[in-house]
């Protein structure tokens, strides 16, 4: 246990941060572009936290982190502003994959991702959705069958947000065809760089960002020290790993360093009162309660983080409250990227002269918007959890429940 003060830390972490980390240049700060050459200085950044003994605060000693309280997390945030950081690595590298690995993984598995992720050598991803899935799942079709002593696995995944950058991607696969669909699903780390039977394509998004990719497993050959928990329990894993995900996604986890996302690319603009100041309309009772509406949103957004947070750190409220902070963070997303359009008026659509970059940027958060709603489930899959895990009202009727899943009716 340490005896620094969470006051000497933040001074230390300062001080170091000044002598060692890339200033910003608040004039042209860094923007995150989707090529492997940003994932390397990602690496490098990484490198330089950990030989300065800040990486990892919140994770364990053994497994290279500091074993630190959220408080020592939060003052190496501020202490970090306006530096360079490997704020990429965030999502899902620390705040979901390698907390999973931590609960389900072996003694070598930890060592090997998440060691390995603390060190700058190591990127993770996560393979969850499929073509055919939707928002279900536990009705993933990725098949893995044992071959001796290996796995192999045939099956398609999509959305997988910057694996293209990563190393390894935790997957989940049927493994039991006759168990309720709940119950034959196994969980593998699939490695990514250059392998048989592995194709990954990027995907072309219609803001012009190539970030998610799909993955193509065509007969691929997994060792047996590539699962990750108990066979045909893998949704207990994944469980698991949605909680941190929903946590991280909300803006609450403990696992990320700094800024818990990139900085929005080249935004002369980053917030509805900033618009309006930009636009001259900061004077318009109509604008002013727009703004006013959206930074309210913001505010109780980072109350309930803090507090839903802290509560099931407690455990004071279940793993599921994580869904809380998850549609929170859609509920307020939504409302800025709409005040946003709103402010800029007719300036959306046709932008120019000096506001052109701020309004076709806001655009573009405008139609990602929507992605709030998806990632970590959907709106209406967090308002079920919340309902049923959290309130402790009845549960949804399901059709498929207990039914063998090779008897499931599959979607096209």
């Amino acid at each position: 246990m340490t005896t620094e003060t969470v006051e000497e830390f933040e001074a230390r972490a300062r001080a170091w941060a000044a002598e060692n980390l890339p200033p910003e240049d608040p004039d042209n700060p860094p923007h995150f572009e989707d090529d492997l050459e940003d994932w390397s200085r990602q690496r490098e950044l990484q490198k330089k936290v950990w030989e300065g003994g800040f990486a990892g605060i919140c994770f364990p000693q053994e497994y290279g982190g500091l074993g630190l309280s959220t408080a020592y997390q939060e003052a190496y945030g501020r202490a970090i502003h306006g530096y360079q950081t490997p704020t990429r690595l965030n999502l899902p590298t620390f705040a979901i994959v390698a907390p999973v690995i931590l609960d389900h993984g072996t003694e070598e598995q930890k060592q090997k991702y998440v060691r390995g992720a603390l060190m700058g050598d190591v990127i993770l991803s996560q393979f969850f959705s499929e073509p055919k899935g939707g928002s279900d799942l536990a009705g993933v079709i990725t098949r893995a069958e044992r071959d001796g002593d290996t796995w192999v696995l045939n099956g398609n995944k999509i959305w997988s947000t910057a694996a293209y950058g990563a190393d390894y991607g935790i997957c989940l696969a049927r493994t039991d065809w006759d168990a309720p669909k709940h119950r034959g699903l196994s969980m593998f780390m699939v490695p990514i760089k250059e392998q048989a039977g592995f194709t990954l394509n990027r995907i072309r998004m219609v803001t012009a960002d190539s970030d998610f990719c799909e993955e193509f497993f065509e007969d691929l050959v997994l060792p047996a020290d590539a699962l990750v928990g108990e066979v045909n329990d893998g949704w207990t894993v994944a469980s698991r790993q949605l909680v941190y995900e929903r946590t991280a996604v909300g803006g609450g986890s403990q696992y990320t360093q700094g800024p818990r996302m990139p900085r929005p690319q080249n935004h002369d603009v980053q917030s509805p009162a900033e618009l309006a100041k930009s636009l001259g309309k900061q004077d318009d009772p109509y604008v002013q309660d727009r703004v006013g509406l959206a930074h309210t949103y913001e505010v109780i957004h980072g109350q309930i983080n803090h507090r839903v947070g802290q509560a099931m750190r407690r455990g004071a409220l279940p793993p599921p409250a994580a869904s809380i902070m998850r549609l929170f963070h859609a509920e307020s997303m939504w409302t800025t990227r709409d005040v946003m359009m709103d402010v800029a008026g007719g300036l959306a659509v046709a932008p120019n002269g000096h506001y052109a970059g701020a309004i076709t940027n806001g655009v573009e958060d405008y139609l990602m918007r929507q992605s709030a709603s998806l990632g970590g489930g959907s709106t209406e899959m967090a308002r079920n959890l919340i309902s049923e895990r959290v309130l402790g009202m009845p549960r949804e009727y399901a059709a498929d429940r207990d039914v063998p899943f090779r008897e499931v009716r599959q979607g096209r």
